[in-house]
């Protein structure tokens, strides 16, 4: 295996795309091109110039959402989840620092 001279890497890393943020209106097009339409997502991926890894990602979320749930979690579960491990990491680091509290003052009243 051959290794890599660096301005080899650095060049490497300049053939990578910037990381491009859509619209919800923009995904929910592409993404009915695929389910409503009947196109493949390789080929509105393509046609969009997107990675097929991120259309097959939104046709995906679309199918869950759909379904209600039965092929995944939906949208409104994804964020519910996200907010409760937000919430659940906070509760983590509070009972830590009482826990402290506790041992400071158990330790200092003695």
């Amino acid at each position: 295996m051959r290794r890599m001279e660096p301005n080899e890497t650095k060049m490497a890393k300049k053939d990578r795309r910037d990381r491009r943020r859509f619209s919800k209106e923009y995904k929910a097009e592409a993404v009915k091109l695929v389910l409503d339409e009947g196109k493949s997502v390789s080929q509105v991926a393509r046609d969009l110039d997107l990675t097929p890894s991120a259309m097959g990602k939104w046709v995906s979320q679309e199918r869950a959402d759909r379904s209600n749930g039965k092929t995944g979690l939906t949208t409104e579960e994804r964020e519910e989840l996200r907010r409760l491990r937000k919430e659940n990491r906070v509760l983590r680091m509070e009972r830590e620092i009482l826990k402290k509290a506790t041992a400071f003052f158990a330790k200092n009243s003695q």
